[in-house]
């Protein structure tokens, strides 16, 4: 992918990246995944995540030193935001960083980080106050081979296993000060905004995994006999075929749009959201289909089936789960009727 340019697409061509948009990438990652949805994911954290973060928001010196490698895929990056206390409350970060003299100094964990034990870098966030009652958060970049940073067990996961998911511990681990990405306390607002950038991303990700279900639904139901003719002729196969296709469509174009409002610059948060929720739920409908049209062989491992109905589950929740992708779309939802009642009047 790095030789292909594929782990820099969106980004511009003065920073190492192939100077695409935000609806190329997308379409790299739904096609890749619809190949395997471990190096889809791989990808997608990369792109979204473990790069992202310096082209929104690093200093010109922290784009040079980190992004321009990243874009031209010399290394993986990976961004740490999920504790045992922080998942759904992003904002419930336990991890310090107290400054020390010229160094941050970091204390804490992060779990369930994609590619992180193999990345060159990654982007964590910390409260940079010791004081609970201050939800200051900052976002730190952590190089590959930090003294005090370590990795628990990679993580035996039900599907996506040939994506690295590890645990990350911070004891004393000291880093330059200049090692704050952006301005520091801007964490909080970061994270939410590279949240919803990554959520096209997933969604891109259901997309493809769905549209492989769906391919391999069509390639068996054409060629499975029973009573005498392929199963493709029974209606009852015909109108799980038709419903995939069609709602994947729909799932697609919602992708797509989001994509195209964040290449825009316009406001894209409840599209990103509205994106993943239905694009995930279908993606899941799809390969649960599949699987259903296979019967038997669709249950066993050597069917494949069965994999990716495993690998699109992750999308339900990674990046927000289904529930809070519905409380982000029904909270701006009802903003935007407060302003256009407030215009009216």
């Amino acid at each position: 992918m790095a030789r292909l340019g594929l782990l820099g697409v969106p980004f511009s061509e003065q920073y190492g990246g192939a100077g695409g948009d935000t609806l190329s990438y997308v379409i790299a990652v739904e096609e890749i995944s619809r190949g395997d949805g471990s190096l889809g994911l791989t990808l997608a954290a990369h792109t979204s995540l473990g790069a992202s973060p310096f082209y929104l928001f690093g200093t010109e010196e922290q784009k040079r030193r980190w992004l321009v490698p990243l874009a031209q895929g010399e290394f993986l990056g990976a961004f740490g935001l999920t504790e045992a206390t922080a998942g759904s409350d992003a904002g419930g970060t336990k991890t310090v960083a107290i400054h020390d003299g010229e160094e941050w100094v970091i204390n804490g964990s992060k779990l369930y980080m994609t590619s992180g034990r193999i990345a060159g870098v990654m982007v964590i966030t910390a409260r940079t106050s010791t004081d609970p009652k201050q939800r200051q958060i900052s976002s730190f970049i952590v190089p590959a081979g930090t003294p005090g940073v370590s990795f628990g067990k990679d993580e035996e996961k039900m599907g996506l296993r040939s994506s690295v998911t590890s645990p990350v511990f911070f004891e004393n681990a000291r880093i330059p000060t200049e090692n704050v990405l952006g301005r520091e306390g801007a964490g909080f607002k970061q994270f939410l905004e590279i949240l919803d950038g990554g959520r096209i991303s997933i969604g891109a990700m259901a997309v493809g995994l769905g549209q492989a279900a769906l391919d391999a639904a069509l390639q068996y139901a054409q060629t499975r006999e029973q009573f005498g003719q392929s199963i493709g002729n029974f209606q009852a196969i015909q109108f799980k075929l038709a419903d995939m296709a069609t709602q994947l469509e729909a799932a697609r174009l919602l992708v797509y749009k989001a994509a195209v409002l964040k290449d825009h610059k316009r406001p894209f948060g409840k599209e990103a959201a509205m994106a993943k929720l239905f694009a995930s739920e279908v993606g899941e409908m799809c390969a649960y289909q599949a699987i259903q049209i296979h019967g038997g062989v669709g249950y066993i491992v050597e069917g494949q089936v069965e994999r990716m109905y495993r690998d699109v589950r992750l999308t339900t929740i990674g990046e927000g789960t289904s529930e809070i992708q519905r409380l982000v779309i029904a909270r701006q939802l009802l903003k935007e009727a407060v302003s256009n009642v407030a215009t009216r009047g």
